[in-house]
């Protein structure tokens, strides 16, 4: 599996914080998070005790227990999703992802279905999409889908400061796929190239991000999608 980095949402848990003391950070952090769970009371929700829990799995991440992040936050994910806490469930994903284990990247799919099925801040889910990014064979076009679906995120998703900001880094993931997929740099043979992968083509586009989420993840989808989808709004 690629190299992992953490995303901008996971960064922020620790933002401010010397790198030098993140060990003692993380440590506090698990510590106050058990605190917290051993507080709950018997008319605590399992959504109260998930609020928790995903502390500590981030925790768990960053002190490197990987094996311990990935047990704490895979129940996590079905908690989120019938509380109807679907960023949280992205978040749970990506902590899945980050702790490769072995179905970290079936757990990635299901990210990035739910960041695009879902509203929610489009900073993280351009976040997983990234991540696609970084899995996908450069002469692949899946990258491409991924930056497509990134780009339309960001210009219809995002507003006021963070828009522009978000549409510039998903011009730029566009990019970084077309030197990566056929060597273009410049900006009117990216313009061209993306006319030749018909990433404009919304309906195109999004059926064959879905074909590729299904590819990635294959039989172990973890929700049932068509549940899910029945009970979206009218579009």
């Amino acid at each position: 599996m690629s190299r992992k980095i953490l995303s901008q949402s996971l960064a922020e848990q620790i933002s401010g914080q010397d790198l030098g003391d993140a060990r003692v950070f993380f440590e506090n952090e698990l510590k106050q998070a058990n605190k917290q769970l051993s507080a709950l009371g018997d008319e605590a929700t399992a959504l109260d005790g998930a609020y928790i829990l995903i502390q500590m799995a981030r925790s768990n991440l960053g002190l490197g227990d990987k094996e311990s992040c990935w047990q704490t936050a895979r129940p996590l994910l079905d908690v989120f999703i019938q509380s109807g806490e679907f960023e949280l469930a992205v978040e749970a994903c990506e902590l899945l992802y980050l702790s490769e284990q072995e179905d970290s990247i079936i757990a990635l799919g299901h990210a990035c279905w739910l960041a695009v099925t879902y509203p929610m801040k489009p900073a993280l889910s351009i976040d997983m999409l990234s991540y696609i990014i970084d899995e996908t064979p450069d002469n692949s076009d899946g990258a491409a889908v991924a930056g497509g679906v990134a780009l339309y995120l960001a210009e219809t998703r995002a507003e006021g400061s963070d828009r522009e900001s978000l549409v510039f880094l998903a011009k730029q993931l566009i990019a970084i796929v077309a030197k990566r997929h056929r060597g273009i740099e410049d900006a009117e043979t990216i313009k061209i190239w993306i006319e030749m992968l018909e990433l404009n083509d919304l309906d195109e586009l999004f059926k064959r991000l879905a074909k590729m989420l299904d590819a990635i993840v294959g039989n172990s989808w973890w929700v049932d999608r068509d549940a899910l989808r029945a009970e979206l709004p009218d579009q």
